[in-house]
Order: structure tokens, then sequence, then C-alpha cells
């Protein structure tokens, strides 16, 4: 089971869900359900098994097919009698300010295992625009290695000048590992002397903090990065795999830059990290747990109060409150349809 400190709630109860739903979807002193309601809904498609594609194809019918933990959570959403939710899906793939989607006319909810970051619910200009719901999922960040280095890279601090490390630009898993091997400060500004290989050159960090690397995004200077040496030659460097335009590839051309012997570890979730693990059939290995928490949510447009709390409310009731996670759902995928089975909708009096 897993159990997190989570926004302040109160339980669910028949009653209680009517008075929960009053203010943000009309539910009446009658207890009248609310209205129905059809929400666009935008998933990342390559993070399997928390959330992907049926096809990773883009184009493909099956690309909207939303398959995985969160596919199945939103299904027992819309299972859920008067909540009055039902969601039309369609896959994204670049992950860059996905989070950022609800903000825009096409979308009105976003998921794919999104850790949930105060910086990633404003914009360009620092406005808030979008909202994070509770959470429903734990993060913990690690290193995938091959086998037979998992005695060697046991943690974080056994990384050396002589290895490489791949990781996904704007993500968790870059940004912890960052902070993990030193190169970056707290705030996620890079330490002097850091040397950033990008398309239009090498940068170079003239003094302490002067560009910045975080989960929600990079100095512009930093956007499209291939490689990052740290100041401290005795810490790994850290290797992005993009395209010709330096747009980032997705986690199975680092898994195979692993296998390959061109990187030594792949920074990522352990969930992430685990299923690749059981997939290679031997030949990576999961370690370096990091110690630091993380919780994922799914993201709405900032003003829609309605879509938040109706959201909110499902998923305290299916996570009963957080005590049901991601590795529940693993033992039982149906487990968040039993739940919604279970959830007591409102009579009318």
């Amino acid at each position: 089971m897993q159990v997190w400190q989570r926004h302040a709630r109160v339980g669910l109860g028949a009653l209680l869900a009517c008075a929960t739903l009053l203010t943000a979807s009309g539910c009446s002193s009658t207890q009248d359900a609310p209205q129905q309601r059809t929400v666009s809904v935008g998933f990342y498609a390559f993070f399997e098994p928390v959330s992907r594609a049926a096809d990773p194809e883009p184009g493909t019918e099956g690309f909207d097919v939303h398959v995985g933990y969160e596919a199945d959570l939103l299904s027992a959403v819309e299972a859920m009698e008067d909540i009055g939710l039902s969601f039309e899906r369609r896959g994204i793939g670049p992950w860059e300010n996905i989070w950022l989607e609800p903000a825009t006319e096409d979308t009105d909810l976003v998921g794919g295992g999104i850790t949930i970051l105060e910086s990633r619910t404003v914009d360009a200009t620092g406005d808030t625009v979008v909202a994070f719901t509770d959470g429903h999922i734990e993060f913990r960040q690690s290193l995938l290695v091959r086998a037979e280095d998992a005695g060697r890279l046991r943690d974080h601090d056994s990384l050396n000048g002589d290895d490489v490390v791949a990781a996904l630009p704007n993500t968790t898993g870059e940004a912890r590992l960052l902070q993990l091997i030193g190169a970056v400060d707290a705030s996620g500004g890079l330490r002097e002397g850091t040397r950033i290989k990008t398309p239009a050159g090498e940068v170079v960090v003239a003094s302490d903090g002067e560009v910045n690397i975080t989960a929600s995004g990079a100095s512009p200077e930093l956007k499209r990065r291939l490689r990052l040496i740290p100041a401290d030659p005795n810490r790994p460097q850290v290797l992005y795999l993009g395209d010709d335009q330096g747009d980032p590839l997705g986690e199975a051309a680092l898994h195979a830059a692993l296998s390959e012997g061109r990187v030594d570890a792949v920074s990522g979730a352990v969930i992430g990290n685990s299923q690749a693990a059981a997939a290679s059939q031997g030949e990576f290995a999961v370690t370096a747990f990091d110690d630091l928490i993380e919780h994922g949510g799914f993201v709405v447009d900032v003003d829609d109060a309605d879509l938040l709390e109706r959201m909110n409310t499902a998923l305290d009731w299916l996570t009963d409150n957080g005590r049901i996670g991601f590795t529940d759902w693993l033992a039982d995928s149906e487990i968040f349809m039993a739940r919604a089975a279970q959830w007591p909708s409102p009579e009318p009096s």
C-alpha cells in the first residue's frame, strides 16, 4: 500500500459526496446529479506502464487508445455514477511542456505520469495557467544499469568521471540526477565551469546559477542540449539523445544506448526503469533508489474549478485517499473499477 501526505481533504460518504460536488458542479439541495460532461484528455504516449498508446506510431488509430495505470484510473472515474465525467482521449508524443496543454482550447485535462511541481503550473510569462489534481501515484528516481554493473553502480555516489548517464530532458529524472551528482544547486542553477554541448555550440557556465536546468525547462540556450559535462571531473557526464534538430528521442533510444554500451546508466523513475529491467530478460537491473518521494497527478486549466473538484473527489475515492496506488494496481488491474462500483452515489431525497 502506498500512503502519502495529501492536500487537506475530507472523508467521502454518501452525503459528503454530494456536498463536495455542490459548489463545483451544481449538485442541488435535493442531491440531483451534476451535469454530464465530456472532457478532452491528452495523455503522454510513452511512459509504460503508467500511460502509453496502444500503438506507438503517431497518426494511427491506436495512438489515441490509452493503456496503463492512468488509463484504468480514468476509466474508473467514468464508471462512478454521479461524478458525471466521460473522456475523449488522444495520445501526445512530445513531452516538453505537456503539462501546459490544458491552457489551450483543445485540451481539458492532461496526464502521463506528470510529477506535481508548482513550477509546472506557470507559462513562459510566469502566469499561473494550470492546476494539478491531488496526487494519485508515487515516484522515486533510480538508475537503470547493465546487470553486470549493478554492484559497482549501487548508488549515485558510485558514479565517477568515466561514467555517462542518459536522461530525458525536462523530466524529474534529469533534474534529480543533476542534483544528486552535484551539477546544480537546489534551484537548478548550474555550477560554474559546467559545459553543455548543443547543436549551436558549447555553452560554458561563467558563474554559479547563471543558467539553469529544472524539471520544468531550462535556460533558452540549453533547450536542445546534447551533453552536459560537470565542472567536477570526478562526476559523470549526462547524455541527451536527440534527432538531427536536437529534439529528444524517447526512452527506447536510451535503453538501446545502454544495451550497446554507449552509456553506463539511464536516469528515470523506479516504475519505468523496473518495467525496462523486467522486459530485458536479465540484461538490465535497477539501482540507486532515491530517498525522495514525488507525487504525480493530472492537470487542468487553472480556471476549471468544476473539473478539478470532480476529479479530486473521484481520485480520492478510487485511491482511498492515497492508500491504494500503483503497486496495488500491478497486483490487480481491476482494483480501481472495483472501487468505482462501491462509490456511494447520493440518492435523490
